[in-house]
């Protein structure tokens, strides 16, 4: 035992040199701490069930047309009443008005079906934001008004109907799987003003022309972070920034200001989210090397895990990480939406937040790893064998959307790769936003220390 462990501590220190001497000569800017913000205590029981039951958004489809058109039997959640048998991505609610409705949720785009299991705090990489669907809320709107006594319905929709009428034309993108959220959000404050949330029907800010694209992280990372979203650039009460999908249909602040009360206790259920467990049998020896390996190159930046874990909260600089730099870049080259928040509602109150841009990303925390696929803050990498070995990395792929089929061995996505974008399940790594340059560090590694990695991360 004793020769056993000095044999490790003598490997480590081998493989913290290597590590240190490419690190110093690489490197470039420093990483930057993001120091910790004070959050809200709530219960997480009362969290989930507003998630999933809430009335965060007050206005959407009147519950009778919705039923009307999603007819196949919904994934209820084990909810009664209005909820039983509503597809799980949905919440119906009762109005101000007193008219039944149906609005989209939280987990439209924070849950996931994956592996034959339903799991909350996934991100959703099977999103289709590639059709423009104003049109259908002009169809629901015009159809409202032409019939008889609808005049409450109407009423109930009408925040709905102007949202995403409005939005919808600025939201489509060139590929399946990618989320849009931090368009959604320019789009909607564009069109509110940031002391009453009032709502106009021309855009109060220019809104830029590129939509960029995200991948979206997993609710269960952020219990460890101290900044939300991959620039780090949302600081202070985390309820604040997860409240802001009431942007889409509020009326006003003091309507804001209730739907914020509940945002304690989902921040409290978000924290409680663990991530899933890998499902096959681990290769244990290559697992205890692979946690070697990463210790010594990876932990400075991603933290460590198990009995003694630590994440260390840092923004990875531009120059460091050379990932796709249209996200971090957008806050420099269009800062009207950060000056619109820092100037809101949400910079108010005792439990205010703000947003602090930074050229570069947060190094994320890993938990869950190897069920997140794909990688990158874009989504532009499909399997963590390519994203620790940017050589493999294809240039255009494509993946079932209807039968998604996951790889557990590397792990990853299944996929094709393609020799150009053939339709818009492809995913096109030429487009500007969808790089997947950058992370090169696991090109440092041999292929049997890749390996050993990989094993290991599938513990987390």
């Amino acid at each position: 035992n004793d020769m056993k462990s000095l044999f490790i501590i003598i490997l480590s220190v081998l493989l913290c040199s290597k590590f240190s001497f490419y690190i110093d000569h690489k490197k470039g800017s420093d990483p930057v701490f993001i120091e910790a913000s004070k959050q809200r205590n709530g219960d997480a029981k009362a969290g989930y069930t507003y998630l999933i039951e809430g009335d965060y958004l007050k206005s959407g489809i009147p519950f009778s047309f919705f039923k009307m058109v999603f007819n196949k039997p919904g994934d209820d959640l084990g909810r009664n009443g209005l909820n039983q048998n509503i597809p799980y991505s949905f919440n119906a609610i009762i109005a101000p008005n007193g008219e039944k409705i149906v609005s989209p949720n939280c987990l439209q785009c924070h849950a996931q079906e994956f592996n034959g299991k339903f799991i909350i705090g996934m991100g959703n990489s099977f999103s289709d934001y590639t059709n423009n669907n104003a049109g259908t809320a002009l169809l629901l709107e015009k159809f409202l008004k032409s019939g008889t006594g609808n005049e409450k319905k109407l009423e109930a929709a009408r925040n709905f109907i102007q949202s995403v009428a409005a939005i919808s034309p600025y939201l489509v993108t060139n590929t399946k799987g990618v989320n849009v959220a931090d368009r959604l959000a320019a789009l909607l404050v564009a069109h509110r003003d940031p002391k009453t949330f009032k709502w106009s029907d021309s855009t109060l800010l220019p809104i830029p022309d590129e939509i960029i694209p995200t991948d979206v992280p997993a609710w269960w990372l952020l219990k460890k972070k101290n900044a939300m979203f991959y620039n780090g650039f949302g600081r202070g009460d985390f309820g604040r920034f997860l409240m802001a999908s009431n942007l889409l249909t509020v009326t006003d602040t003091t309507e804001a200001a209730e739907v914020d009360t509940h945002f304690n206790d989902v921040l409290a259920y978000i924290y409680s989210l663990p991530p899933p467990v890998y499902p096959q049998a681990i290769n244990k020896p290559l697992a205890e090397r692979g946690q070697l390996i990463f210790e010594a190159s990876c932990s400075e930046c991603h933290g460590t895990y198990g009995n003694n874990s630590f994440f260390p909260n840092l923004l990875i600089p531009e120059d460091v990480i050379q990932t796709d730099s249209m996200l971090y870049s957008s806050n420099y080259s269009s800062p009207q939406f950060v000056n619109w928040f820092n100037q809101s509602w949400f910079t108010t109150g005792d439990h205010p937040a703000k947003l602090v841009p930074f050229k570069g990303y947060i190094a994320s925390p890993l938990d869950g790893i190897w069920a997140t696929a794909p990688y990158l803050h874009n989504g532009s990498v499909p399997d963590l064998e390519s994203l620790l070995n940017s050589r493999l990395r294809p240039k255009y792929w494509s993946r079932d959307f209807k039968n998604p089929q996951y790889n557990l061995d590397t792990p990853g996505w299944k996929f094709q790769e393609e020799t150009s974008a053939k339709n818009k399940e492809t995913y096109n790594t030429t487009l500007k936003g969808y790089s997947n340059a950058g992370h090169y560090f696991g090109d440092n590694l041999t292929d049997d220390e890749r390996k050993a990695v990989i094993e290991y991360l599938k513990t987390l």
